[in-house]
């Protein structure tokens, strides 16, 4: 069994109540036809997607990202694989119960890829803070489909204590109330902005970070934590960090996300992360979505009540 983090947005539009009614995964990119031919390699299933909708780009990269997508959807999920719809402040997980299949007749909305499910937890949607962090950090995955095999236990326990019979536990409901006040401490004011930056650095570092620093405000180009991490004991890979410490509201604008880029850029870091105390917009979403199809570069947006799971997961178990 696998699972899979699936945005159920095609052309930005919101389809889960649709999808929730008609039983089934909806995808994007309708006018790329005949991806569903099995004898189609890789390459020439990048194509389609190339020619329909990125024929003006002067490389793959962005037909690429698109291509993984709906491969994906289209080739990688399998009959009994769960999948995670997120919407809003909750998500629903449905179990894979067919192949994907293509509707002439949605073409015009943007729907014809999809794919039959069985809805679990009675169609019901679950809370996002039953997720711990890393699921919430993949819900938020920028891109539509996202490979979540590591997470599967994550995903089962969700539903569970969602109500399939499992009664609430001790240590459950005790991360659930040291999350909270986390949260509220985090956003009491309390803590000046360079505590903030000094916390993010500590549970990066909790995290698995080699080595992770607060960039002086003489040298800011844009980064305020850098942070190298040890892929396979082989590869160093340096993260970039902008740290906003704000309240629930307003939400963090696209404008930060852009001073994050200006860090990327000047720390030639693989990859970006904004760590706030408070919300994330949607426009903010889309900027890093944009720069992370144009360039390969992911950023991840780290919110409030994410940022209290990390701290409770990663930075209260390593200081007791």
């Amino acid at each position: 069994m696998g699972a899979f983090v699936l945005r159920v947005a095609p052309s930005g539009l919101d389809r889960v109540r649709e999808a929730l009614e008609d039983d089934e995964l909806i995808l994007g990119w309708s006018h790329a036809d005949g991806l569903l031919d099995l004898k189609l390699n890789w390459g020439q299933f990048r194509r389609i997607v190339s020619d329909t909708y990125y024929s003006g780009e002067s490389n793959l990269r962005k037909a690429g990202a698109a291509s993984g997508h709906l491969w994906r959807f289209i080739r990688s999920m399998e009959i009994g694989d769960l999948v995670v719809v997120p919407r809003g402040s909750k998500f629903y997980v449905a179990e894979v119960s067919g192949p994907a299949r293509y509707l002439d007749s949605k073409i015009s909305e943007d729907t014809a890829y999809r794919r039959p499910v069985k809805w679990l937890n009675n169609k019901k949607a679950i809370p996002r803070k039953y997720a711990k962090a890393a699921l919430t950090s993949r819900m938020k995955t920028q891109g539509t489909c996202a490979s979540a095999n590591d997470l599967l236990p994550q995903i089962k326990e969700c539903l569970s204590i969602a109500g399939t019979g499992v009664k609430p536990s001790f240590e459950r409901d005790l991360r659930a109330r040291l999350v909270s006040e986390t949260l509220a401490e985090l956003r009491s004011g309390r803590m000046e902005s360079y505590a903030f930056e000094n916390l993010i650095k500590e549970v990066l570092l909790g995290l698995g970070a080699t080595e992770a620093s607060v960039v002086p405000r003489s040298k800011d180009k844009g980064a305020d934590i850098l942070a190298t991490f040890s892929v396979a004991g082989i590869f160093q890979q340096k993260v970039a960090v902008q740290a906003k410490h704000w309240q629930a509201k307003p939400a963090l604008g696209p404008k930060v996300v852009g001073q994050l880029i200006d860090g990327l850029e000047a720390e030639a870091a693989q990859h970006g992360m904004v760590v706030t105390s408070g919300t994330v917009s949607e426009a903010a979403i889309r900027k890093a979505a944009e720069y992370s199809d144009a360039t390969g570069v992911v950023i991840e947006l780290v919110d409030g009540e994410q940022f209290a799971k990390l701290v409770v997961e990663h930075y209260v178990s390593n200081h007791q």
